[in-house]
C-alpha cells in the first residue's frame, strides 16, 4: 500500500462516502405505494437484505452523527418495537417471494436491546419474512452495554457475525469524547464471540478525536493488533458541530492538526498493512482470509449503506426510523425523527418520507463509481455490455477530469479501462467524485467529510 503525504494534500477533499449513489442528499421525491410496489415486482433479484435501524443509546458519545436517542429508559424501546411490528407486517408480505440472506442491526447500538426486546424483534422478523438456513446475522454493539454472558443468547438468535465499537483505547481521548469503556472486556468478548462460532468480528476506530497523535495510535493500534479480529473499520473523524450539535462539547485546540491526522493515516496503514491485513477501500481492512478480502479479489464486493458488503446481489430492505431500502433502481427513506415515524406507522403502517427513482444516467454513473470504489478499476466494455452504450464516449467529459490524477500516478487509463494505482488507492473517493452528475449541487448546499 503506497502512502504519499503530498499527494494526498493535494487531492483531499470533501466527498461523498458513496455508500449510494446518488447520495442521499438528492432524496427529494414522495415516493407512492405504487412505485414502491412496482419497484419490488420487478426487482433483478429474489434475495434480499435486511437492515434494521435501533435508534437508542445510552450515553452521549461527543463525536457521533448517528442518528440517535439517548436515554436510560429501556421503556421506550418496547415502544418502538410496537412500531416497528407495524411496519413489518406492512412491508413483509411485499416481500413474500424473498428469501433473506443478510440480517443487520444498527443504530445508535442495538445492544441497547435487553434479552427479551432482542428475542421478540427477532421473533418478528422470522415470523414475517422466509430466512434462508445460513443467512448472514451482524450486529453492531456498544462493548459498554454488553456483557460477555449475552453473547451466547445473541448466536441462538442467529446472529454470527459483530461490529464491535472501540474508537480508541486511550483513556484520555475516552474522557474527551464521553466514551470510556475497558479494552480487556472488549477482549473477552472476542474471546468469547469466537468459541461460539462468529464468523468475522470487526473492530471500528476513529482518526482525528481530540488528544490523538501518531505515537498515541500507533498504541491503540498495536493494542488491538493484539487482539486479531478479522476487519478493521477506521473512520476519519469529521467535526461539524454546526450539523451535530454534540461536536460543540470537543475542544477544536485539543483535535489533531490536518498535518498530524495525515500522519496518522500513514502509521494506520503501515501497521495493518504491515501485520497482514488488506487495504478493501477507504476505512476498511480485512484479513486476507476474510470473506471481504477473498469477495474483492473474486469482483463480488459491494457497497451499500453498511459500507463495504458481500450481499450486492440481494435487494436491500431498511427497516426503522431513518432507514433507508433500495430496491431496483428505487430508494426510500424513512422519516428521520422518532416521533414522525412512530406517527407514521399508526397512520399507514409505513414511514416513507423521500426517495429518488435512479434515471439511466443515474445507473451507469452508479455502476462505474462502484466499480472503482470496491475494484479500483472500470472495464469499459463492461459498461458496454451492460448498458449497451459506448462508455469511452459517453464519458468523454469525466476522462478529461481524469487527467491530472493520470499525470500524478493515481491512475492509468487503458483501451479497456481505468484502473487505480497502489498509488492513487487511497484517493478513490476522490477519484470517483469525476463520475458524479449530483456533487455540484449538493457541494453548494451540504458539508461532506474530507477524504482524508
Amino acid at each position: 500500500m503506497h502512502f504519499d503525504p503530498e499527494l494526498i494534500r493535494r487531492y483531499d477533499m470533501a466527498a461523498p462516502r458513496y455508500t449510494s449513489y446518488p447520495t442521499a442528499l438528492s432524496f427529494t421525491e414522495q415516493i407512492r405505494g405504487d412505485q414502491w410496489r412496482a419497484a419490488i415486482a420487478s426487482a433483478p433479484s429474489r434475495r434480499l437484505s435486511l437492515y434494521v435501524h435501533i435508534p437508542f443509546c445510552h450515553q452521549l458519545c461527543y463525536y457521533c452523527g448517528c442518528n440517535k436517542v439517548v436515554t436510560r429508559h429501556s421503556h421506550k424501546a418496547d415502544n418502538y418495537l410496537e412500531h416497528l411490528a407495524k411496519e413489518i407486517a406492512y412491508q413483509a408480505p411485499l416481500f413474500k417471494d424473498f428469501e433473506v440472506q443478510h440480517l443487520h442491526l444498527g443504530g445508535g447500538t442495538p445492544s441497547f436491546l435487553s434479552q427479551a426486546q432482542m428475542t421478540r424483534l427477532m421473533a418478528m422478523l422470522q415470523s414475517h419474512f422466509r430466512f434462508a438456513p445460513g443467512f448472514h446475522g451482524a450486529i453492531e454493539v456498544d462493548p459498554r452495554a454488553l456483557a460477555v454472558s449475552d453473547l451466547a443468547w445473541l448466536a441462538q438468535l442467529g446472529f454470527n457475525r459483530l461490529s464491535i465499537g472501540a474508537q480508541d483505547f486511550n483513556p484520555q481521548v475516552q474522557q474527551a469524547i464521553n466514551r470510556v469503556q475497558d479494552r480487556a472486556h472488549i477482549e473477552a468478548l472476542m474471546t468469547e464471540a469466537r468459541r461460539l462460532g462468529f464468523g468475522s468480528i470487526n473492530l471500528d476506530f476513529i482518526y482525528g478525536l481530540p488528544y490523538q497523535d501518531t505515537a498515541s495510535f500507533g498504541q491503540t493500534l498495536d493494542q488491538a493488533l493484539a487482539l486479531q479480529p478479522d476487519r478493521f473499520s477506521i473512520f476519519n473523524y469529521a467535526h461539524l458541530p454546526a450539523r451535530f450539535p454534540a461536536q460543540r462539547k470537543l475542544k477544536e485546540e485539543t483535535l489533531p492538526s490536518p498535518a498530524e491526522k495525515l500522519r496518522i493515516q500513514g502509521t494506520t496503514i503501515e501497521k495493518l498493512t504491515g501485520a497482514g491485513y488488506r487495504f478493501i477501500g477507504m476505512d476498511h481492512f480485512a484479513r486476507k482470509d476474510d470473506e471481504l478480502a477473498i469477495a474483492q479479489q473474486e469482483g463480488r464486493l459491494h457497497r451499500n449503506f453498511q459500507g463495504y458488503t458481500t450481499d450486492g446481489d440481494c435487494e436491500l430492505l431498511a427497516l426503522g426510523v431513518s432507514a433507508i431500502s433500495k430496491v431496483g433502481g428505487l430508494y426510500v427513506q424513512n422519516e428521520k425523527d422518532l416521533k414522525a415515524y412512530q406517527q407514521a406507522t399508526d397512520s399507514q403502517g409505513h414511514a416513507r418520507t423521500q426517495g429518488y427513482q435512479m434515471s439511466e444516467d443515474d445507473r451507469i454513473r452508479a455502476a462505474a463509481i462502484h466499480s472503482l470504489l470496491c475494484r479500483f478499476a472500470l472495464d469499459w466494455p463492461v459498461l458496454d455490455g451492460f448498458f449497451g452504450i459506448d462508455s469511452r464516449s459517453y464519458f468523454q467529459e469525466e476522462r478529461a477530469l481524469l487527467t491530472p490524477f493520470v499525470q500524478d500516478g493515481l491512475l492509468v487509463e487503458e483501451e479497456q479501462g481505468i484502473k487505480i494505482t497502489e498509488r492513487g488507492r487511497l484517493l478513490v473517493r476522490t477519484i470517483a467524485t469525476a463520475f458524479d452528475a449530483h456533487l455540484k449541487k449538493q457541494v453548494q448546499q451540504h458539508r461532506f467529510s474530507r477524504v482524508i
